[in-house]
């Protein structure tokens, strides 16, 4: 693998999650607020994009994508981070209505008044949908739990109700500029859900979670996913290390569980999946990834995602692929 750039990222290897997070965005709010009377249920189908659930006041039940009941109680909020279906409801067995049947009036940018009931509804909730700039696939979103309720992250980080309240009384008060603030303010409240999540809610010791965690290798990762289209050498990661070529493959593979020159593939062609997404076309992909020919480009990817980049393109959508790329 060729290293084209001896310039290095100014990373801060005390905090590799920072600089992991640093490459994560929101690419899209869409807030709503809805009153709800009992009885009530509404059907949320699964989507590309993550979708969050915040019950101002009232109370309600959260089937999760497993079919699992889970309460939520005022103040309570859950982040599904993959847009699995999932239905919200005031007790389990109301029959849910798809959420897309009920009307929208637009409050300010962004933020829409939902029609779900009567005005006078006991149940208060804000909901919203959030795209990331990165898809299902990531490695990050594969590991994550199906919902992530902020009652049980709360616990480790009081960050986590102050940002909720601040993002309830926007949405409430119709102010001007409401929608653009209450997208910063999600941006925050998801890197700390994610943060608090990696760093007190997941038990796993190997892996990529793992790696994050660990100084040395988490600042190898962060470089990688910051950079993804760079041809990323062994020897170039050894020095973001500070480890021989040898050492840093063995600390690499013992962490991660996979070759360094395996990772950096599954990257690109999760990169590479994006730009197919977003109508790039297959020759421009495989330049602007260093490959002097698309026709190897093409035999990369299909061996990695497991089809080829024009079929992909064509659907525009990977949802029916086998996740193979992130394992």
């Amino acid at each position: 693998m060729l290293d084209r750039s001896s310039k290095e990222l100014p990373l801060n290897s005390n905090d590799p999650l920072t600089e992991m997070l640093r490459g994560l965005r929101l690419d899209g709010v869409e807030y709503g607020r809805c009153r709800l009377a009992e009885p009530w249920a509404t059907l949320f189908p699964a989507e590309e994009a993550a979708r969050f659930h915040f019950i101002s006041c009232g109370a309600c039940w959260l089937q999760a994508p497993s079919g699992e009941w889970l309460e939520l109680k005022p103040g309570d909020a859950v982040l599904l981070p993959r847009g699995d279906r999932h239905v919200l409801a005031s007790t389990p067995g109301v029959p849910p209505t798809p959420f897309d049947r009920f009307r929208r009036k637009e409050v300010c940018s962004g933020i829409y008044d939902v029609q779900c009931a009567d005005i006078g509804g006991g149940t208060l909730a804000f909901t919203a949908s959030m795209q990331f700039n990165i898809d299902k696939l990531h490695p990050l979103l594969q590991l994550m739990p199906d919902a992530m309720l902020t009652s049980d992250l709360a616990k480790s980080d009081p960050a986590i109700p102050h940002l909720l309240d601040a993002m309830a009384r926007e949405v409430e008060m119709d102010r001007v500029g409401a929608g653009g603030i209450v997208a910063r303010l999600a941006d925050v409240l998801t890197a700390t859900l994610i943060r608090t999540w990696v760093e007190h809610g997941c038990g796993d010791t190997t892996g990529w979670i793992a790696a994050v965690r660990s100084p040395d290798v988490g600042r190898v990762l962060a470089a990688i996913h910051l950079q993804p289209d760079r041809d990323w050498s062994v020897a170039a990661l050894a020095r973001l290390m500070g480890a021989s070529r040898s050492g840093f493959a063995e600390r690499f593979l013992k962490v991660v569980g996979e070759t360094p020159a395996r990772y950096v593939a599954r990257v690109r062609m999760h990169q590479a999946r994006l730009w197919l997404k977003d109508g790039e076309r297959v020759a421009i992909v495989a330049e602007r990834l260093g490959y002097d020919a698309e026709a190897s480009f093409s035999r990369a990817f299909k061996r990695i995602i497991g089809a080829p980049p024009s079929q992909f393109r064509r659907k525009g959508d990977g949802a029916d692929l086998a996740p193979r790329d992130f394992g």
